[in-house]
């Protein structure tokens, strides 16, 4: 499979065959969701209208896609396709500057975890941002997961109250 040409060299997502660590069936559906969310991204960013099941077709087409969980890979996908605008207002009053300057990775991996936050209530708040940074660790910059942490906090103070509480 080619690589996309939505990629750049600094932000190239490695197949998940080629990375050398064990991976969860659910760790790799959002690594590939990530995958997924990015080329989407870039795609909007030039211009163009994504079509995310093209990229979700391409995406299946890695021999190590098999090993990822289908049904989280898809419900992550196809929800941060789907709420992408909601998701980027979600977070946007949560950041320091504008949503244009952070980079395509946190931003990518900030929306999977504001869709888990919000969406998806069977994944525990506190598993769906240490999910989140812990995909920033592996594909974004330095220290970008301590942004995208720092800001999943917050949405998850908003979308999550009575289970933090209940935590408490």
């Amino acid at each position: 499979m080619p690589p996309s040409p939505y990629l750049t060299e600094q932000h190239k997502l490695v197949s998940s065959t080629q990375i050398k660590r064990s991976l969860t069936p659910r760790r790799r559906a959002r690594e590939y969701a990530l995958q997924g969310i990015y080329q989407s991204l870039m795609i909007t960013k030039s211009g163009g209208l994504p079509n995310s099941s093209s990229i979700a077709k391409q995406l299946s087409e890695d021999p190590a896609f098999v090993k990822a969980q289908f049904d989280l890979f898809d419900s992550i996908f196809q929800g941060v396709s789907d709420h992408s605008d909601n998701l980027q207002n979600e977070i946007v009053q949560h950041l320091d500057r504008p949503i244009d300057e952070l980079s395509p990775i946190e931003l990518a991996c900030m929306m999977i975890g504001a869709f888990e936050l919000k969406f998806d209530l069977s994944t525990p708040y506190k598993v769906a941002i240490n999910e989140a940074v812990e995909l920033t660790k592996t594909f974004g910059g330095t220290d970008g997961h301590k942004y995208v942490n720092g800001v999943l906090d917050q949405l998850a103070q908003r979308f999550r109250a009575q289970e933090i509480e209940a935590a408490r």
